[in-house]
């Protein structure tokens, strides 16, 4: 039972600090366009200043205080380390990465954070403590109003993208390719980490 925590623990925070890696690799590589959430976080800051991360905090805990209003429970620990931590990692990651002055630079970091992105969050996701804010959201959506999981993640992502790019937030290819390329990197990392978090552990994680 320790043990299985312990790894629960490991997976949890090392799949946080890569999506985090990730998600700062994608914003460095920008010229093609960031996630949708992203697009709202820069654009946030280009008109309010703070930093990308802790925009992502104040989003989450506006999300999280609108899922206890209407949910009338707590959400898990997990869902408050996910936010705090990959808000922090994020803003340590964008400070520390060199800026990127060429399409080809930033087109290469833009992969490569994708990758890393969707590894974390399969990674993290194995780990099973709590999902993150933007998730509470589209269960949300999809228990109060009986939409498909597709429906209310298309909607949750096209309206902040929208209002993202209003502020000036960057929207280009990435930010398509993202909205429909970045889950079955996901659904890749959660198969390749069940494996891993099962032979480390020697126990199952219920994700999938």
């Amino acid at each position: 039972m320790k043990q299985g925590f312990y790894w629960r623990c490991v997976f949890f925070i090392t799949g946080i600090i890569i999506l985090s890696l990730g998600l700062a690799l994608t914003i460095k590589g920008q010229v093609l366009g960031v996630g949708s959430w992203d697009v709202l976080h820069l654009g946030l800051q280009m008109n309010f200043g703070l930093t990308v991360g802790t925009w992502s905090i104040i989003l989450g805990l506006i999300i999280l205080a609108i899922d206890g209003i209407f949910s009338k429970r707590l959400p898990k620990i997990g869902t408050y380390l996910d936010m705090f931590l990959t808000g922090i990692f994020v803003d340590i990651f964008l400070y520390v990465l060199p800026d990127l002055h060429n399409i080809t630079e930033q087109s290469l970091a833009f992969v490569v954070g994708v990758i890393l992105l969707g590894f974390g969050c399969g990674m993290y996701m194995v780990a099973n403590l709590g999902v993150g804010p933007r998730d509470t959201l589209m269960l949300l959506l999809v228990h109060r109003l009986g939409w498909s999981v597709n429906r209310a993640r298309t909607t949750m992502e096209v309206s902040v993208a929208v209002i993202g790019f209003v502020l000036g937030g960057p929207v280009g290819l990435g930010t398509v390719f993202m909205a429909f390329g970045l889950g079955p990197v996901v659904q890749w990392a959660l198969k390749l980490n069940e494996k891993l978090f099962f032979r480390a552990s020697g126990t199952e994680s219920a994700v999938i």
